[in-house]
Formats: C-alpha cells, structure tokens, sequence
C-alpha cells in the first residue's frame, strides 16, 4: 500500500450522536455546532456511542434513517466542512439547522460500505494513520490536497 500522509494534516474527526450521524449520510446538509469552528477540509464521520433516542420520533428524522442501521462508536463516512456561520434572519439555512447554533456546512458526503470502529472526541479531533487508513483503503480516490 502506498504511504499516506501524515492524516492530521489534512483531515480531521468530528464526532455526532446517533441518528444525527446517520442523518448526514441521508442528506443532513449542517452539523449543529454550540461553537464556531475554523476547521475547513475533511473529516471522519464517526458516529458517537450514544444514542438520542427522543428525537427517533421527528418526521424529518425518521425518514432519514429509515431502513438504515444505527452504528456506534465507529466512522461511517466521510463529509467536508466548507463553512461555519449562524443565521440571523428569521430563515434558517437548512430544515436541519437550530436557532442560535453554529451551523457545519457539509458537502461531498460519502458513506462507508464496512463502518469501522474508532474512538472519537469533542471538538475536531486528529485521526490516528491508522484510521485514517482503513478508511481511505474504502475510498481510494480521497487523497490530501496537493501543496
């Protein structure tokens, strides 16, 4: 296998409870955030070990996760963060989007065939070469940025 990069310089973990992870990889387009982030580029979607059970409920929630499994503790995909901002106006960005949170502008989703079980943290938080590996063995064609 070709050598990749050393992965904290290029991409980075964030990590989201569950169904919201899994929102993301059916179209969740923000990641509601109660801090700013500088953070730009690629990230490790790992879905966190804990589960908000009371929002299954939701109507928009439901319909994102229906016939899809769960996972936790473990990366399931990968999003890009293009940008960071709260809205001020009484529209919000996005159906996902809370009031008086900082809204993660994702793009580029790609979900994971074999989810693979890390351990994730608060904030944006570095891969370790390993991980970052195993993922990138399922999505060949995501590389670094070329300098």
């Amino acid at each position: 296998m070709k050598e990749i990069p050393d992965p904290p310089d290029w991409i980075r973990g964030i990590t989201v409870r569950q169904p919201w992870a899994t929102c993301i990889l059916a179209g969740k387009d923000v990641e509601n955030r109660p801090k700013p982030w500088s953070w730009r580029g690629w990230v490790l979607l790992h879905a966190g070990k804990k589960m908000e059970s009371a929002v299954l409920r939701d109507p928009l929630v439901a319909r994102a996760i229906r016939d899809r499994q769960l996972h936790l503790g473990a990366v399931i995909g990968v999003a890009r963060i293009t940008g960071c901002h709260q809205d001020d106006g009484p529209e919000l960005c996005s159906p996902w989007a809370q009031r008086g949170a900082h809204h993660l502008v994702l793009a580029d989703v790609q979900e994971l065939a074999l989810p693979v079980p890390a351990d994730g943290a608060v904030g944006p938080w570095r891969p370790t070469q390993d991980l970052a590996g195993q993922v990138l063995l399922q999505l060949p064609h995501l590389r670094p940025p070329k300098p």
